[in-house]
């Protein structure tokens, strides 16, 4: 497969999600990064290039000089990757689907429904990929978790428990410099959801990629337990599912001792399914009435997700870089026609797309209304 010369928006000194993106591109050596427009800093924005890597004349001032000089160079870049503060995905991506690049997006998409509405209309005509990094998916043991579920291992869904919870702004880090901080508490920036937006999307997006199912409505309760803050930093929201199933989800950056626990529990009518992202290479299955089962990353009893997912071993453990690795795998086999496509030419089954991100944002949209409305059900 070849090489897939990459741009950047976003992602330069100081940023921690870019440096995973570049990482998570370069772990199959499947993509170059060749280009970006690192910082809205004139002077970061060089300095973040010239330590990665990027040739100075590749280095641009805005998406829109990157566009345009790339478009005369034989070794242009093939895609584009945002890494900025949410509020500016959607004219990055824009400009960069309509110049026929591929997209890789954090999440959530956008910073309103209605801009990823749009989206989705744009990506729809480009005919280009459009990857939106819910990393998690990526994920061994969660892609067997997904098999066993879709197999029917657990029976009919009943419960489902997702759990993401942080500490990281117990006290208003906002106001002392931190930069992810500052813009991820700011409603301009942010959008609509805090604590909800930044990591509840990601437990919304698991649990629908695991069991194929998406809620009818929800109820949540959303707080700022922080003086002074404007968006929640506490969210507690109910799910109930077409079929009957009901969901709990909690998201939390004031949960005083945790770092990034991110559990995950599904329970059917024959047996339940248990995952935990801080002990990633395992996974717990219980048939009703009988012991527990350990399942692991690469050992015996991997279904297909798991074993296509994995780069060494069992017992050598694996985690969020090579998860997010996966995401960057399946989006270079899809950009170079080498992996079967799903419906569209896009395989959702391998990462989450742009109809993800449309979901993510209906999700964050209907807490906010619930919460706000005294916390009535609202339909999704």
């Amino acid at each position: 497969m070849k090489r897939i010369q990459l741009g950047m928006v976003g992602g330069g000194q100081g940023s921690f999600i870019g440096g995973v993106h570049r990482i998570a591109s370069r772990i199959d050596g499947l993509f170059d990064v060749a280009a970006g427009v690192f910082s809205s800093d004139s002077g970061r924005n060089k300095a973040s290039g010239a330590e990665i890597g990027v040739e100075p004349d590749r280095v641009y001032e805005n998406v829109e000089a990157m566009l345009a000089a790339e478009s005369l160079r034989s070794d242009a870049i093939e895609a584009v990757v945002i890494a900025t503060p949410n509020h500016l995905h959607f004219s990055a991506a824009k400009a960069c689907l309509e110049a026929g690049l591929h997209v890789i997006c954090d999440k959530p998409v956008t910073s309103s429904l209605a801009d990823s509405i749009e989206l989705k209309q744009i990506v729809e005509t480009s005919g280009r990929l459009f990857v939106l990094t819910h990393n998690y998916t990526g994920y061994p043991m969660v892609r067997q978790m997904r098999d066993m579920i879709l197999a029917g291992e657990i029976g009919d869904l009943r419960v489902l428990h997702a759990e993401y919870v942080q500490d990281w702004l117990t006290e208003p880090m906002e106001t002392r410099g931190a930069k992810g901080a500052e813009w991820r508490t700011d409603p301009a920036r942010s959008g609509a959801g805090g604590s909800i937006g930044d990591i509840g999307t990601h437990a919304y997006n698991l649990a629908a990629f695991v069991t194929g199912a998406y809620p009818k409505e929800l109820l949540a309760d959303l707080s700022s337990f922080v003086a002074g803050r404007t968006l929640d930093d506490n969210a507690s929201v109910l799910l109930r599912y077409e079929s009957g199933a009901k969901g709990m989800l909690w998201a939390s950056q004031v949960a005083v001792g945790n770092e990034n626990h991110f559990t995950l529990r599904v329970y059917g009518s024959k047996g339940g399914l248990e995952w935990e992202q801080e002990d990633p290479n395992r996974l717990w299955f219980t048939r009703y009435g009988q012991p527990k089962q350990l399942l692991t990353r690469g050992g015996a009893g991997g279904t297909s997700g798991n074993s296509s997912s994995i780069r060494i071993p069992a017992g050598h453990p694996e985690g969020f870089l090579e998860a997010f690795a996966n995401v960057y795998r399946a989006a270079a086999q899809a950009m170079t026609g080498s992996s079967d496509v799903g419906d569209g030419g896009v395989p959702s089954v391998l990462y989450p797309t742009i109809a993800d991100g449309v979901r993510g944002l209906e999700f964050i949209e209907a807490c906010v209304r619930s919460s706000e409305g005294g916390n009535d059900w609202v339909a999704l």
